[in-house]
Parts: structure tokens; sequence; C-alpha cells
């Protein structure tokens, strides 16, 4: 019989801290502050232009190596 108790002791226990869990997740996505949409606007707005950006900086420097390397194929020819 003690057995038994303990087993059913343990699944009350178990059941009981994942109900502690899901009220403390619970509590942790009330304090999410989220934000605002122009806010959201505005940083999309960065990452864009960022990315923008560098995707230029990396063609030039594609580019200028290409070219680099173009060069040296045909020093090497001669």
């Amino acid at each position: 019989m003690a057995e038994n108790e303990k087993k059913t002791n343990a699944v009350v226990k178990f059941f009981q801290r994942v109900i502690k869990f899901f009220r403390d997740c619970k509590g942790e996505l009330k304090k999410i502050v989220w934000p605002t949409p122009k806010s959201v606007f505005k940083s999309t707005g960065v990452v864009l232009v960022t990315i923008v950006i560098l995707g230029l900086f990396v063609f030039l420097l594609d580019t200028g190596f290409m070219n680099l390397l173009g060069l040296v194929m045909d020093v090497a020819k001669v």
C-alpha cells in the first residue's frame, strides 16, 4: 500500500509542477512589452537600408577582386 501511495504522490507532485510551470509562463508573458507599430516600421527600414548598403559593398568588392584576378591572369598568359 505504501508503494502505491508513493507512486500516486509522485504523479500528483509532477502535475503540480506542470501547473506551476504554466502559471509562471503566463506571468512572464504578461511582462512582455510589445513594440509599437511605428517602432517596428522604423526598425524594418533601418534593417533594409543596412542590407542594401552591405549588399552594394560586397558587390563592389567582388567586382574589384574579379577585375584584379582578370589582370593577374592576363599577365600570367604572357
